[in-house]
C-alpha cells in the first residue's frame, strides 16, 4: 500500500472511531428506538449518506455533489431526529429550524458557487484516488455529526424544560451570526461579479471590518445553537458542547482562515494596499469602529 493510501485509510478509521465515540457519549440518557439511541442513529446516518453518495461520485470522479450532500445531510438527519424523538417540544423544534435554515442557506450558496465555476480545484488531485476521495467524504460525515451534535443531542434527550432565557439568547445570537454570514457572502459574491474588481481583494462592507466576517458569523450561529441546547444536557450529553468548539477550531486553525490567508498572501503579499489592509483589519472578530486610514482605503 502506498503512503498516500495508508494515510487515507488511517484517517478514515480514526474518523469513524471518533464518530462512534461521540455517538456513544451523546446517546447517554437520550431517547431510543427499538433499544437503539436516536442520537447514535443520527450519527450513523450522517456517515452512511456520505458513503452512499461517494460511490457514484468516485465512479464518475466528480466532486459536484460533495457540498450539497453535506448540507442535505444536516437537513435530512435533523428531520429524522425530530420524527424519532418522543414529543419534541418548542426548544427541539427551534433547534431543528436553526440547523435546517443554516444548512439550506449554506447548501444553496455552495451549489450556486460550484455551478458557476464548474469544478472545485481542491479535489483535482484527490478524486482520482478512491481511498483519498473516500477520506474527504468520511471527514464530512464527522464534520456534520460533531457540528450538529449539540442540536441533535438536545432534540433526542426527551427532556422538556420549556422556553427560557437560554433559548431566547441563543436564538438571538444565532440570528445575528446568520445575518453577518449571509451579508458577508452576498457582498463578496457581488464584488467578484463586478469585472472592475478582477484581480483585486475585497475590503468594503463587512470585509472592511474583518478579513473573514462570514466565518465569524458562522461561529456565532453555532454558539447560538449550543446555548439553546445546553440547558437539557446531562452527564455525557455535555459532549454536545464540542459543536461550537469544533467549528471554531476548524475555521480558525484548519480549513478556513489559514488556507484563505495563505492563498491571499501568495496572491497579494507585498502589495502596499493589501499589507495596509491586513495590518489594520482584524482576522476574525469585526472591529466596531474603523480607523480613518481603513475608511479611506475602502473608498
Amino acid at each position: 500500500m502506498s503512503p498516500q493510501n495508508r494515510s487515507a485509510l488511517i484517517t478514515v478509521v480514526v474518523g469513524l472511531v471518533i464518530g462512534a465515540l461521540v455517538a456513544l457519549a451523546g446517546s447517554q440518557g437520550g431517547a431510543t428506538v427499538g433499544g437503539v439511541p436516536v442520537f447514535a442513529i443520527a450519527v450513523a446516518a450522517a456517515f452512511a449518506v456520505q458513503v452512499l453518495v461517494y460511490i457514484p461520485s468516485a465512479i464518475a470522479r466528480t466532486e459536484r455533489f460533495f457540498d450539497a450532500t453535506g448540507s442535505a445531510t444536516f437537513i435530512l438527519v435533523t428531520v429524522g431526529v425530530v420524527l424519532l424523538s418522543p414529543s419534541p417540544d418548542a426548544r427541539s423544534l427551534a433547534l431543528a429550524a436553526m440547523v435546517i435554515v443554516w444548512a439550506v442557506r449554506l447548501g444553496s450558496f455552495l451549489f450556486i458557487r460550484i455551478h458557476r465555476s464548474g469544478s472545485d480545484d481542491r479535489f483535482d488531485a484527490i478524486k482520482v484516488n478512491p481511498l483519498s476521495f473516500l477520506r474527504v467524504w468520511i471527514m464530512q460525515g464527522l464534520w456534520v455529526s460533531i457540528t450538529a451534535a449539540a442540536a441533535w443531542i438536545a432534540i433526542a434527550s426527551g427532556d422538556q424544560r420549556g422556553f427560557d432565557v437560554f433559548a431566547v439568547v441563543g436564538i438571538v445570537v444565532w440570528a445575528v451570526g446568520m445575518l453577518i454570514e449571509v451579508v458577508a457572502d452576498a457582498q463578496k459574491t457581488a464584488f467578484k461579479a463586478d469585472p472592475a474588481n478582477k484581480g483585486r481583494f475585497i475590503r468594503t462592507g463587512l470585509w472592511s471590518r474583518s478579513r473573514h466576517p462570514n466565518y465569524f458569523g458562522e461561529i456565532l450561529a453555532w454558539i447560538g445553537v449550543a446555548v439553546v441546547a445546553a440547558p437539557v444536557f446531562e452527564g455525557w450529553q455535555w459532549i454536545g458542547l464540542l459543536s461550537p468548539v469544533f467549528v471554531i477550531l476548524l475555521l480558525t486553525r484548519v480549513s478556513g482562515v489559514p488556507l484563505l490567508e495563505k492563498k491571499a498572501d501568495e496572491r497579494w503579499g507585498g502589495d502596499a494596499d493589501y499589507e495596509a489592509y491586513k495590518t489594520a483589519t482584524p482576522v476574525l472578530v469585526p472591529m466596531i469602529v474603523r480607523p480613518k486610514a481603513v475608511k479611506a482605503a475602502a473608498r
